[in-house]
């Protein structure tokens, strides 16, 4: 993650368990479970709710209660998110 051009590198267990808010204030939820490019070792998905098993119902989490990472503005006390984290 870039912040202000300097490239951060946090856990990903730190990143467990974080309130996620937009940038207006709304609080969406706490971070629950990520989905990583195993390749680049990037997250590309933080979810709100842990992901079934049932692969209906995934796909319900990763529509509604999953925002995208590219869609986080900053990572501090808390994860701050776009106001429409959850387009695509």
């Amino acid at each position: 993650m870039k912040q202000g051009g300097i490239e951060v590198t946090m856990k990903i267990s730190e990143l467990y368990g974080m309130d996620v808010f937009t940038d207006s204030g709304k609080f969406l939820g706490t971070a629950q479970d990520f989905i990583v490019d195993l390749e680049s070792g990037a997250v590309i998905r933080i979810l709100l709710e842990p992901l079934p098993s049932n692969k209906e119902q995934a796909k319900v989490v990763l529509r509604e209660k999953s925002i995208l990472y590219k869609n986080v503005k900053s990572v501090e006390d808390v994860i701050v998110v776009k106001s429409n984290p959850h387009s695509h």
